[in-house]
């Protein structure tokens, strides 16, 4: 790889369409962005592509691949934090962490093998770039409340970069909140740096069996207010639960509602059973230890139970609304519109998947959350995502807010244009 791309991007202009560039150096991307401005082209940027069916469908011909921006940089694991390349694989950063019994906290996603790919294929600058966060979201806070600090390229062609290594060099703007989450619209992550935190010494999960929703909703409430420092809350209906890796749960013959606690193994355990006998009424009680806990809780993150045969074919959705809200939400989009669901973040997190339809249901979806939230469509065929809103619409003041921050990080639409909202 030459130090420039001046002589690559100098060739015939129908060679160029094509083109995927990889960069190796924040300079040949600032390159490549200034070229792309001044000379009207636009950027599908990503790490390894492994979201790529996510967000709306577009025909942006030229890549920008930030794979070669990889590895771990720094790694201090008495004060909590690590930075690395944006195009760092989360499989490298589980493993180093692994060896310190540490972990990321905010469980970021595999949607691989949702998306039609392979697991363990995601990069740390996808997962901060989609905000999407795990179950222990509820306790613990999403992907953008790990991130410390970041360097990026912006569609202006600048470099920038905001925080640091620590909380408090978060001054001014704090920019890791509009980064995470903004698809890659904003500015190209060169390098972040993200606390991390001690791994639990143990992990125990309480299952009531039962298929009503509404009372597991409130079972998963009644957990959650306790003063039991609950980590996740979920609950999956009995034809999901019989699609689990985990016997305990494909056996169950019925739905589950898992309560996840975590910790030392002295309070882990008794917080457990104070769970056990607070939940007794609301249906028969059992329990997972460490590793059939962690292979659960890794199904219900990574939506596995809608990646067997027969859901391959559906369009998936997740729903976020207010816990009290879950069931009511639930019974009303499959009353109009069937399909299969299970609840996380205590009732707060709906995933769907529906039979193919060429407008997803948007419209009914959408409509059923008459008490607040915002539904994303996760997974569908590029016509449906070209034509359909995939994330939800936004009022018009927040409309115009987010036009205009585009047009000041990136003014021409070089990255991403319209991977979030058409014409963004």
């Amino acid at each position: 790889m030459v130090a420039s791309y001046a002589s690559l991007i100098s060739r015939d202009f129908k060679f160029i369409m094509t083109e995927n560039f990889k960069p190796e150096t924040p300079e040949q991307v600032l390159e490549l962005v200034n070229w792309a401005a001044a000379d009207g082209h636009v950027f599908d940027v990503s790490g390894s592509s492994s979201k790529k069916a996510y967000g709306r469908s577009s025909e942006t011909a030229n890549g920008l691949s930030l794979s070669a921006f990889a590895g771990i940089t720094l790694y201090e694991p008495e004060e909590l934090v690590m930075a690395m390349g944006a195009g760092t694989p989360i499989a490298e950063i589980h493993a180093a962490l692994q060896e310190k019994n540490q972990h990321l906290a905010f469980e970021p996603m595999d949607l691989g093998p949702l998306l039609g790919g392979s697991p363990n294929g995601g990069t740390i600058g996808g997962a901060l770039a989609c905000n999407l966060s795990g179950p222990r979201r509820i306790k613990l806070g999403a992907a953008r409340d790990h991130l410390l600090g970041f360097k990026a390229i912006s569609g202006r062609g600048e470099h920038f970069k905001s925080g640091g290594r620590v909380v408090k060099n978060v001054t001014g703007f704090d920019l890791s909140k509009l980064m995470t989450g903004s698809m890659g619209t904003l500015g190209v992550l060169t390098a972040v740096t993200l606390k991390v935190l001690p791994a639990p010494e143990r992990t125990r999960t309480v299952l009531i069996m039962g298929d009503d929703t509404s009372t597991a909703v409130q079972a998963m409430t009644a957990a959650l207010q306790s003063p039991h420092e609950v980590s996740a809350a979920a609950h999956i209906p009995a034809a999901l639960a019989a699609r689990s890796e985990v016997s305990y749960i494909a056996g169950a013959g019925t739905g589950v509602m898992a309560i996840r606690v975590e910790g030392p193994g002295p309070s882990a355990d008794v917080r457990c059973e104070k769970l056990r006998d607070l939940l007794a009424g609301f249906g028969e009680i059992q329990e997972l230890h460490s590793m059939n806990s962690a292979k659960f809780w890794r199904e219900v993150r990574d939506v596995k139970f809608f990646t067997n045969d027969a859901s391959s074919e559906k369009q998936i959705w997740r729903i976020s609304v207010p816990p009290a809200s879950g069931a009511d939400v639930a019974a009303t989009i499959m009353g109009a519109l069937g399909g299969e669901v299970y609840f996380d973040w205590g009732g707060g997190l709906i995933w769907l998947a529906l039979d193919r339809r060429e407008d997803a249901g948007h419209e009914i979806i959408r409509g059923a959350l008459k008490d607040g939230g915002h539904a994303t469509l996760i997974r569908a065929a590029d016509a449906v995502r070209a034509n359909t809103p995939v994330f939800h619409l936004q009022p018009g003041p927040l409309a115009e807010i987010t036009k205009r921050t585009k047009t000041a990080f990136d003014p021409k639409g070089v990255l991403n244009p319209g991977r979030m909202y058409e014409g963004v």
